[in-house]
């Protein structure tokens, strides 16, 4: 191996190398921003669409126990136990539905991006993070 290839690279070299890599590691944390954004306002559309979901549920088993009530005033017969129990299976449909959407909803959390470049500036700088 000759002896000019083990030569050390110069100040502007490595300040060249130092602005493609500083620049790479921007675009790279904006990527992932963008992403935990997305990943973010994906999580809260299913949450509410549930939400809505739920409401929806609920209004019909209150449209169910009403037709339990006149059912059962109308005929004093059974048919108004076949309305309380359609009203108890939508409650606990609706029930279902809140539980997930309230995980969903959870899941919405502040992108870690701000804290990954607070490290990669304090390791740029020769700090232990």
């Amino acid at each position: 191996m000759p002896e000019g290839d083990a030569r050390e690279p110069t100040v502007g070299e490595l300040t060249a190398q130092l602005a493609e890599q500083t620049g790479r590691l921007v675009r790279d944390e904006v990527e992932l921003a963008k992403a935990e954004v997305r990943e973010s306002v994906k999580h809260a559309g299913i949450g509410a669409g549930l939400f809505g979901a739920t409401g929806l549920l609920a209004a019909y088993g209150v449209g169910a126990l009403v037709a339990a009530a006149i059912a059962a005033f109308a005929l004093l017969v059974d048919v108004w136990l076949a309305a309380l129990i359609v009203a108890g299976i939508l409650f606990a449909l609706a029930g279902l539905g809140a539980l997930l959407g309230v995980k969903q909803v959870k899941e919405v959390g502040p992108p870690h991006t701000a804290e990954n470049v607070k490290k990669d500036l304090a390791a740029a700088k020769g700090e232990h993070a």
